[in-house]
């Protein structure tokens, strides 16, 4: 049950993140059970919850495709202030270059050079770069630095993700599936997606089909159902929510001030919530805690690397303070709801000493894996989000529906219907026709606020 929030064809994240997350999430669910057997046969080890395993296979496949000689390598391509903190680009460079055998390493865009007219890195040459950053950080960097080899690389089909996704990946996409035009689309990906308009003084066709008059005076009377996210934005950065953010009047001036925003139909807290265990540190108790749950599917050409799972507040993005949360998928024969609470009910009943130690324990973990991102240390769930064999079935079909939705957008885009809603400026346009997708390698992430069946009720 449950919507899309938001699709990412940039450069998502989250690939070994994930990873990481399962080894400790496993090591705390064995320790737990030895402390106070739970009963319930959980797969912590199942292959879609490692993204990075089918993510790397991708790149190795490019690099196959596209090498020239012995010495053609994966560039890893980051700005240069993350490239001592963002760990799992630190990990992709050294998995691929260690275990997989292939000249990999990690950089910034500044580092590439040219020789003998070849896209190169200290003297090897470039097969693939996977760029983390979207197309205004590469215009803005060029017109910094000089990137005229990065340039050259996207001119050359290099780049992973293709720059050509760019125009499909503003949130404003999400207007063109619940608008006038959604009839080009599958009947499941249009009903997965929250009414959506570009916000800015217009008439426009409200979520029932209601005629609107004026959307920034409805956007005001309807605040406490709605959500206003810049078209293009990343870690929840300027997103307002209705009642998390009280002050519709102070939401509306931010985004009209700033510009380029949408204004979206909020999906029910409750859908996407669920009751977790947590520690009470003051008044020394194991305590039940209602949190946010996202859950990103990372996705290629014909195939679904894997799930990232996150948790926290409104936003649950890592960015803005939330965590990750490990996922299992149940072997027991009950509900997900029912293995939930049985979860809960465990852990409430064991001593708060032994719990924390555990979590002592998973934070001790955390570290020796440089477990981090931009704010610093990672939070980590204690109990594990609860996933069946059917429901990832069920995803993979999700996935690819949502990859066969961004190849119909990008063909509306190529026939002009989307110029009124791709907020490009020329040059960034330029990039991105210098190298097209059309379904070519790439990794994709859909943000999903979904429940796999132990939401609370809606109060």
């Amino acid at each position: 049950m449950g919507y899309h929030s938001e699709w990412n064809l940039g450069s998502p994240g989250g690939f070994d993140y994930q990873r990481i997350n399962q080894l400790i999430g496993k090591a705390v669910w064995e320790r737990l059970n030895r402390l106070r057997p739970i009963g319930l046969e959980l797969d912590f080890d199942h292959p879609l919850l490692y993204p990075v395993n089918g993510f790397t296979g991708m790149l190795l496949q490019a690099h196959r495709a596209r090498a020239a000689g012995a010495k053609s390598m994966i560039a890893v391509v980051a700005e240069e202030e993350t490239l001592s903190t963002v760990t799992e680009n630190i990990n992709l460079a050294r998995r691929i270059n260690d275990r997989e055998g292939v000249p990999c390493a990690l950089m910034s865009p500044q580092e590439l050079e040219l020789k003998n007219d070849r896209v190169c890195y200290r003297g090897n040459p470039v097969a693939v770069a996977f760029v983390d950053f979207n197309t205004d950080v590469m215009l803005k960097l060029h017109r910094e630095h000089g990137l005229a080899p990065l340039l050259q690389a996207v001119r050359e089909n290099r780049v992973i993700n293709p720059r050509g996704t760019e125009p499909l990946n503003a949130k404003s996409a999400f207007e063109v599936l619940t608008g006038r035009l959604k009839d080009r689309f599958s009947p499941d990906i249009v009903r997965r997606t929250p009414w959506t308009r570009q916000f800015y003084p217009r008439r426009t066709d409200g979520p029932n089909g209601e005629k609107i008059g004026d959307l920034i005076e409805w956007t005001r009377k309807n605040w406490d159902v709605l959500v206003l996210k810049p078209e293009r934005g990343y870690s929840g950065k300027g997103v307002r929510v209705g009642r998390v953010h009280p002050d519709g009047d102070k939401a509306i001036e931010l985004a009209l001030k700033a510009g380029n925003y949408i204004v979206q139909e909020k999906i029910p807290l409750n859908l996407w919530a669920e009751d977790t265990p947590w520690i009470d540190s003051e008044r020394e108790e194991v305590i039940i805690q209602r949190v946010q749950t996202d859950f990103r599917s990372l996705f290629g050409p014909g195939q679904v690397f894997g799930f990232l799972g996150r948790f926290g507040g409104v936003p649950t993005n890592v960015g803005s303070g939330g965590g990750v949360q490990p996922l299992a998928v149940l072997r027991s024969e009950l509900s997900v709801r029912e293995a939930a609470r049985r979860i809960n009910s465990a852990l409430t009943n064991m001593k708060y000493s032994d719990v924390a130690d555990v979590i002592e324990t998973q934070k001790k973990m955390a570290l020796d894996h440089n477990f981090t991102y931009l704010l610093g240390p990672i939070k980590i769930a204690l109990r594990p989000r609860i996933i069946t064999e059917g429901q990832l079935a069920a995803l993979r079909i999700y996935c690819a529906e949502v990859w066969k939705a961004c190849l119909t957008l990008e063909k509306m885009w190529e026939e002009g219907a989307l110029d009124d809603l791709v907020n490009l400026e020329e040059e960034e346009l330029e990039i991105a026709r210098s190298q097209p997708w059309k379904g070519s390698a790439a990794i994709f992430a859909s943000d999903g606020l979904f429940s796999f069946g132990s939401h609370p009720e809606a109060e």
